[in-house]
């Protein structure tokens, strides 16, 4: 009877060990889908599609998957979506809104820890920063992040997904390039300097009353020459007629 119940034992033992351990062990990771990410957590239909209009949605699910530096991406909800101005995104050409999308995905991964530490202008998918193209500024207060992109102000609201390869954040507003959206925040011409109102002999300043008898007085001796002779003529007669006396 002992000899019966030792084999089961053992064999009770092993069973519940084996159990346990592949229990315990991770299910394989698949590979990165960032349309199957942002589907999963909801409120990013906008840009979903222009994910996948644009052909990036591939592209991402490539590069993470194949690179080994990984790729972060800004998700914008449908709502920071809405609060574009009317008829902003169907104003872009096709190859506008690969730039937009791209503006979007930087090509490293990073952590909410490694942005206190990065070099801004930070590089983006859409382009080399460094020549002003497409700035994408990054600081941090503790643990915010705010991005900027010379248009719009945003702040990284949560992480949606993060693993070695791929991490993504939702952003509270739509990420606008400079280069695309840069007349959107071009200073309005300053007001035309209005032009002198001519002064025509109607509207030209009179002079009062004791300045015309002034001016006339003025004009009588200088247009009438003779009056001045007589008059010295009187004054030298008086004076040698009072000699005599």
């Amino acid at each position: 009877m002992k000899q019966v119940q030792f084999p089961f034992l053992l064999f009770l033992i092993f069973f519940l060990h084996c159990t346990k351990t592949s229990a315990q062990s991770p299910p394989p990771s698949g590979p990165a889908n960032i349309t199957g990410i942002l589907e999963k957590a909801g409120q990013y239909t906008t840009f979903i599609r222009l994910l996948k209009s644009t052909q990036e949605a591939d592209q991402i699910n490539s590069q993470a998957n194949n690179s080994n530096q990984g790729l972060t991406i800004f998700a914008p909800t449908d709502s920071a979506f809405s609060s574009l101005k009317s008829g902003a995104l169907n104003s872009l050409t096709d190859q506008q809104k690969v730039q937009l999308v791209q503006f979007h995905i930087l090509p490293s991964l990073y952590s909410i820890s490694q942005f206190q530490t990065v070099s801004n202008p930070l590089r983006t998918q859409a382009g080399d920063s460094s020549n002003g193209q497409f700035p994408l500024n990054v600081t941090t207060s503790g643990n915010q992040v705010n991005i900027t992109t010379g248009v719009v102000d945003a702040t990284v609201a949560n992480t949606v997904y993060s693993d070695s390869q791929l991490a993504v954040y939702q952003v509270d507003k739509v990420l606008l390039p400079l280069q695309l959206f840069k007349k959107a925040v071009s200073p309005a011409p300053a007001p035309a300097e209005k032009p002198k109102k001519r002064v025509s002999g109607s509207d030209a300043p009179t002079k009062s009353t004791g300045d015309a008898s002034v001016d006339s007085s003025d004009a009588m001796r200088s247009n009438h020459p003779a009056i001045t002779v007589i008059s010295f003529g009187v004054a030298v007669s008086a004076a040698f007629y009072s000699l005599l006396l």
